[in-house]
C-alpha cells in the first residue's frame, strides 16, 4: 500500500511538472525553473509602477523568457555569485495587453493615482513623444528584461502605496525603497538621468558600468535611454506574445 501511494504521489508531481511547463509556448521558460537565486521584484503585478496599479496580463509576479535569454541570465548570475552579488529582475516578458495599458494611462489625464515621482520633470502626455512609453516591446516577445543589481541575500524592502515617496531622480533615501546597488534613480524614471551614459556621481557609475560589462559578457545589448534595460538578440523570435503571466 505504502508503495502505491508512494508511486501515485509521483506520478502527480510529475503530472503537476509536465502542466505547468505546457501552460507556456514553445521556447518560454519561468526564470525561477531555471535560476532561482536570482531576485524577483515584478512591478507590473503590484501598485509599484508608474501607473499605480497591477497591469492587466499580470495575474502573478513571475518572470517567464525565452529559454536563451533565460539560461545567459543565470551565466550573469553565476558571475557576480563570485563578487557576492545578484541580480534581480523588475520586469521580464510583458503580454501585448500590458503594453496597451500603459499607452492608454499615458492618453488618460484623469488617471490615478498620481505617479509624477517616475517622471518628475516631464509633463504626461509627452512621455510618448520623449519615448519612455511606445506602442511595441522586445518585452513581448520573451527576449528583454529590465534588471538591476543587488547585494546577495538582500531582501527587497516593503513598498507602501499610501507613503509619498520622493523623486526618483532624487536621492536614494528620499526615493521609494530599494534594495539595489544605487545606479543614480530609481527604476522606470522618466528622466534623462536614466539615460545609461548620464552624468551621474561616481559609485553610480561604477554601479551602472558593472551591470553593463557583466550584461555585455554574456550577450545582452542596453537600450542606451534606460540603464536597467536589456535585450537578448539572439533568443528573437521578432513575434510579440500575449498569454497572460500566472
Amino acid at each position: 500500500m505504502i508503495s502505491l501511494r508512494l508511486a501515485l504521489a509521483v506520478a502527480l508531481t510529475l503530472c503537476a511538472g509536465a502542466a505547468a511547463a505546457q501552460d507556456l509556448p514553445q521556447g518560454f521558460v519561468r526564470l525561477r525553473d531555471v535560476a532561482p537565486g536570482i531576485a524577483q521584484d515584478i512591478r507590473y503585478a503590484s501598485a509599484n509602477n508608474f501607473t499605480g496599479h497591477p497591469l492587466p496580463g499580470y495575474a502573478a509576479p513571475d518572470c517567464i523568457l525565452r529559454r536563451a535569454a533565460a539560461l545567459a541570465l543565470k551565466r550573469v548570475a553565476d558571475g557576480l555569485a563570485k563578487e557576492n552579488l545578484s541580480l534581480k529582475v523588475y520586469d521580464c516578458y510583458r503580454p501585448t495587453r500590458a503594453v496597451a495599458a500603459m499607452a492608454r494611462w499615458a492618453g488618460n489625464r484623469n488617471a490615478a493615482p498620481d505617479t509624477r515621482r517616475f517622471y518628475p520633470a516631464l509633463k504626461k502626455d509627452g512621455l510618448f513623444a520623449h519615448g519612455w512609453i511606445a506602442a511595441h516591446s522586445a518585452h513581448s516577445r520573451g527576449v528583454a528584461v529590465d534588471l538591476t543589481v543587488v547585494p546577495k541575500g538582500s531582501p527587497t524592502p516593503p513598498f507602501d502605496a499610501t507613503a509619498r515617496y520622493g523623486s526618483c531622480a532624487g536621492p536614494a533615501a528620499e526615493r521609494a525603497p530599494d534594495n539595489s546597488l544605487d545606479m543614480g534613480t530609481g527604476y522606470d524614471c522618466f528622466d534623462v538621468r536614466s539615460y545609461t551614459r548620464s552624468p551621474v556621481a561616481p559609485a553610480e557609475r561604477k554601479n551602472r558600468e558593472l551591470l553593463l560589462s557583466v550584461m555585455a559578457r554574456h550577450g545582452f545589448t542596453n537600450y542606451n535611454r534606460e540603464w536597467w534595460h536589456f535585450s537578448y538578440p539572439a533568443a528573437d523570435p521578432r513575434r510579440e506574445f500575449d498569454f497572460p503571466v500566472r
